[in-house]
């Protein structure tokens, strides 16, 4: 997951300066470490598009030790942007993996308006993303979740053409909020339906954040929490949270899981120690194993599945997440103290009897 050593890194690369207005109450270090050249494209849309930064917020920038190169490049375009910023490297303050999030820098997202978090996720450290959630979503902070950002994304989903994934995405939503069922299915064997609630929320996470939903960097999902899901998921994908970097790309060696009135209640895999963990992992709570969202990734600039969840879950097709259904957004009443994702490939989809995805291309024009 760290940052890759075969980069160039051009010593002509500068960082700019903080300004004094800047500097003021600063704490780390991120402004003097160089960062290569090609990740400037990802860090500008993601500054400049996808939050689009202004000179009079502040902001709050939190990373760690493997992923302060790609901090710093962001804190390059803001600095570009004139926008006063603090940045915290979470080794500076506490010993990994968190039981909570530093206070201060819980202080600091009292005071911004944007806010960044790229860093790589450890294992029980979802109580400490929860707690700054909290506070993003009580503020309405446009939040940057960039969990498990590496080289190759910042190369590859952070480049989309976000304001062309925002009007596909849009197309889509406006489709589902009207459904009351959507059907997905796979050659490899998913066959799935979720019926929907209509007093749940569709959410659309295109990668232009807004104040009233953070999401992911990359973006380009549509996401609600199902009603009830009933079905087989073949996920040839790849699983989320910190067992994503265990087990990383499933195609060949995938996890089959059964859903009956929204609960898992089977997982199987020729990789006993994946199928372990998985179950493990979505009986943690009394909600674990409750499908808390359903949603569909709408980033069509992604051509593969590269078995880093931060990306694949954008990858065009369904995905679903075992566990928090995100109710301050989605209006689901129930809670969970963990949430997985799981994604497959090359979906069928269609939205009460019209088909929008045929082996994984959407048939919606952007």
């Amino acid at each position: 997951m760290s940052n890759s050593g075969e980069m160039n890194l051009s010593s002509e690369v500068k960082i700019p300066t903080l300004s004094h207005k800047t500097r003021e109450g600063w704490g780390t270090r991120i402004n003097n470490v160089p960062f290569d050249p090609e990740f400037t494209p990802g860090a500008f849309n993601a500054v400049r598009v996808c939050l689009r930064v202004q000179a009079d917020e502040q902001v709050c920038v939190i990373t760690d030790e493997a992923t302060v190169e790609i901090a710093a490049a962001i804190v390059a375009e803001i600095e570009k942007v004139g926008a006063p910023y603090r940045a915290w490297v979470l080794e500076d303050l506490a010993t990994r993996p968190l039981t909570d999030l530093p206070r201060e820098i819980l202080d600091d997202l009292e005071t911004s308006q944007v806010s960044i978090f790229a860093v790589q996720a450890q294992t029980r450290e979802l109580r400490s993303r929860i707690q700054m959630t909290d506070v993003v979503n009580r503020r309405k902070i446009r939040h940057g979740h960039m969990v498990n950002i590496n080289r190759q994304i910042m190369l590859e989903g952070m480049r989309a053409d976000f304001q062309k994934v925002d009007r596909l995405s849009a197309k889509v939503i406006a489709m589902v909020r009207k459904a009351s069922r959507v059907r997905a299915t796979t050659a490899a064997g998913t066959d799935l339906t979720a019926d929907l609630n209509p007093n749940y929320k569709w959410l659309k996470t295109s990668g232009i954040i807004t104040a009233e939903k953070w999401g992911n960097l990359p973006g380009g999902e549509i996401f609600t929490t199902p009603g009830e899901v009933n079905g087989t998921f073949v996920i040839d994908g790849v699983v989320g949270d910190y067992l994503c970097a265990k087990f990383g790309n499933l195609q060949g060696n995938p996890l089959t899981v059964r859903m009956k009135a929204n609960r898992l209640t089977e997982a199987h895999s020729e990789n006993r120690e994946l199928e372990n963990d998985f179950w493990k992992y979505t009986h943690t709570d009394e909600n674990s194993d409750r499908v808390g969202e359903f949603a569909i990734g709408t980033n069509i600039d992604l051509k593969e599945v590269i078995g880093q969840i931060l990306q694949d879950e954008k990858y065009p097709g369904v995905h679903i997440a075992f566990g928090n259904p995100y109710g301050a957004h989605t209006g689901a009443e129930w809670d969970s103290t963990t949430h997985i994702d799981v994604v497959g490939r090359k979906f069928n989809i269609w939205v009460d009897e019209e088909q929008i995805m045929r082996d994984g291309k959407f048939l919606v024009e952007a």
